[in-house]
């Protein structure tokens, strides 16, 4: 009996177990919810993945601007030894300064690193000029030197570099002049004499020594170094140096004002203008220098998808005599060569306005107070108007009526080139051979520092009156031997002290007579022979926006900057 009750609760048991195992999904464990059943059967797994309904973006491509200029290379990113166009180009785009011109219109101020535009106070009988700067602008980080916040000792800095003619080519603008740091955000400039906000800004603004470099990278890659590895914290910051070849600069993420629009900037040497013409027509530049001609201004303009920008500001083309060697030490020399010269002829070379206008005096009166017009020079009888039997006769009572040879330097630049070949071609008929040397750009810059050309033609901008006066013909400028060496190629000390009166003169007509008095004197004495000024020249695809309008760009280039843009 014991026996059959055994098997009988066997059979129970195993027939409850086979009513458990047919509820449960197989293979899934017991403690689990059974899963859905698919509806369709699922695919061979050598099948191809469904597409996902949205593809995930593409990277862009970075947004790079190609601009080719007409020099052969690079001379320096050092901004206070920039002086040739392309080198300005450059610096412009990696420095800063307490205040800044109006990008795409030199005629404005407005503050750069600086908060605000001061007002000065007079103390003692100096002027003071308290500059507060922002906060939390980085130096650019290089491989030398980690990024780091700029303060007030790196501008003290940067202004004593700037003053100091071991250190820099614009000295002479920085004379009287103490810097000091009152905390980390606070600087405060003194000057022995005061002066106009006309006259002050500039010497503190973004053009020549006002830029302000990065000390602690200055010092990690020393002089030399810098020139060629430069940091500063504007829109775009040193990559690469390719020499004879490019320049690539890269956004700085860190940019006060934001970060740049485009990822890079290449800035090619490329001294062809055929090279430069058929880049740009092919889609391989974004953005070249063009040529300062009416003619190739009209022709460009025609090509699809490309405009051509004639702006300012009008660089000034003069011929500068260094009196202190022979022939040209003397006067009668020096006027026989300015009455064989025709402004008509040099005029000619560029086709006219809008590219270019004829200018009678070392300051050019059509831009800034203080120039002489036409119609002045040609009532003081000196003009100098084409007179070849009054120049013949000037050489002749010199002790040359058979003339006399010089050799000169000139950069490959048309701007240079063409004044330099048109007036070898006009001095011939007086019997003067002038033989030229064609080397690039960078080069001549540096000789005719070097005082190897007796005769100079310089293309120049500068910002008013007294610049152009005191760094041309004061003899605190004069090339090599001046106390602080600049571009007084005429070795001329005639006219000091007017130009330290004008600099003080408080009262705007006085000022500007000062001005004109000392021009009138350098014409008198023939001291330099002005030609002409050449409005800036660039052709750029239509899809290239610079982000401002073009007026006047004391950078001598359309000027890229954090909001310059490519929309293709």
């Amino acid at each position: 009996m014991k026996r059959f009750v055994l098997l009988g609760s066997i059979l129970l048991l195993l027939l409850f177990a086979l009513a458990a195992c047919a509820q449960a999904t197989p293979g899934a464990p017991a403690e689990e919810p059974p899963a859905a059943q698919p509806t369709e059967k699922p695919a061979e797994p050598t099948e191809k993945p469904a597409e996902p309904t949205e593809a995930p973006p593409e990277p862009s491509e970075p947004m790079v601007l190609r601009y080719a200029d007409k020099a052969a290379d690079l001379g320096t990113m050092d901004p206070h030894f920039a002086a040739a166009t392309n080198d300005r180009n450059l610096v412009d785009m990696i420095f800063n300064a307490l205040v800044r011109y109006k990008p795409g219109d030199g005629s404005t101020f407005e503050p750069d690193l600086a908060v605000s535009l001061p007002e000065p106070e007079v103390v003692d009988g100096k002027q003071v000029w308290t500059f507060e700067l922002r906060k939390g602008v980085m130096c650019q980080e290089t491989k030398e030197t980690p990024a780091y916040e700029l303060t007030s000792e790196d501008v003290v800095y940067s202004l004593q570099k700037s003053a100091n003619p071991d250190t820099s080519a614009y000295a002479g603008e920085y004379n009287g002049m103490t810097v000091e740091a009152l905390d980390d955000y606070t600087v405060k400039i003194t000057l022995e004499q005061p002066i106009s906000p006309i006259l002050f800004f500039p010497k503190v603004a973004d053009y020549a020594g006002g830029f302000i470099i990065c000390k602690q990278h200055y010092e990690n890659v020393g002089a030399e170094g810098f020139k060629t590895n430069p940091a500063g914290t504007g829109p775009f910051k040193f990559e690469s140096y390719t020499p004879q070849d490019k320049v690539v600069l890269v956004a700085n993420d860190a940019y006060f004002r934001g970060r740049p629009k485009l990822d890079r900037v290449e800035y090619r040497f490329m001294p062809e203008l055929n090279s430069r013409e058929l880049g740009l027509k092919s889609g391989d530049l974004d953005v070249i220098n063009g040529q300062n001609e009416s003619d190739w201004v009209k022709r460009m303009d025609q090509e699809e998808g490309i405009s051509v920008d004639v702006y300012g500001v009008g660089e000034v083309a003069t011929i500068h005599f260094n009196t202190s060697v022979k022939p040209l030490d003397d006067v009668r020399v020096r006027k026989a060569i300015a009455y064989a010269l025709d402004r008509d002829e040099f005029l000619a070379l560029f086709g006219g306005p809008p590219v270019a206008e004829k200018v009678y005096s070392a300051v050019p009166a059509k831009f800034l107070p203080g120039g002489l017009t036409k119609e002045e020079v040609e009532e003081l009888g000196l003009d100098y108007a084409r007179d070849l039997e009054k120049a013949k006769q000037l050489l002749a009572e010199a002790g040359y009526p058979d003339g006399f040879s010089l050799e000169v330097v000139s950069s490959e630049r048309e701007s240079y080139l063409k004044p330099y070949t048109s007036m070898q071609a006009q001095l011939a008929k007086i019997g003067i051979d002038i033989k030229i040397t064609t080397v690039d750009h960078s080069s001549m810059h540096k000789l005719i520092r070097q005082d190897v050309n007796p005769i100079v033609v310089y293309v120049a901008w500068r910002p008013n009156a007294d610049v152009y006066l005191t760094r041309f013909y004061h003899s605190d400028s004069i090339v090599v031997t001046g106390a602080k060496p600049d571009t007084n190629f005429s070795h001329y000390a005639g006219i000091d002290d007017l130009i330290e009166a004008a600099r003080v003169e408080q009262d705007a007509d006085k000022q500007v007579q000062m001005w004109k008095d000392a021009q009138i004197k350098l014409l008198e004495e023939m001291i330099s022979y002005p030609i002409l000024y050449m409005n800036q020249v660039t052709a750029r695809h239509d899809y290239v926006d610079y982000g401002h309008e073009l007026k006047s760009v004391l950078a001598l280039y359309p000027q890229i900057d954090e909001t310059t843009t490519i929309n293709k």
